[in-house]
């Protein structure tokens, strides 16, 4: 059975997949290409202005800022489904230990000591 989320939630994250598939693109490369290329070189019809700075300068800022947002939730995805497979490989393992399940949930202190414990029985088994 699948859980639909809230409507806001869902549709940025449909956004944010389509944005992300689109900016990883060579399509989305060429195109920032294309437009840096235009505005450079319509840089002596507009004298190198002031307001000609501020064009690529505002495009660039608005553009990395809503960036952050839709790649942090495509990396936030991406880490939230590895770390679920991972806890589940760990599962699977009789042999593993059971403790590093949700490990990216513990406090510091506590993922500390497990990488601690794992770094010894390393050492150990050399």
């Amino acid at each position: 059975m699948q859980r639909h989320s809230h409507p806001l939630t869902y549709g940025f994250s449909r956004f944010a997949r389509a944005v992300n598939t689109f900016v990883s693109s060579p399509a989305a490369t060429f195109a920032a290409f294309v437009v840096v290329v235009i505005w450079a070189v319509s840089g002596p019809h507009f004298h190198y202005s002031d307001g000609w700075q501020l064009i690529i300068n505002t495009g660039t800022t608005i553009v990395t800022f809503l960036m952050v947002f839709v790649l942090n939730n495509a990396q936030s995805r991406d880490t939230a489904a590895m770390n679920s497979k991972l806890d589940e490989i760990i599962l699977a393992m009789e042999s593993a230990d059971n403790r590093l399940i949700g490990l990216e949930q513990k406090t510091d202190d506590d993922a500390e000591e497990l990488r601690a414990h794992i770094r010894e029985a390393v050492a150990d088994a050399k």
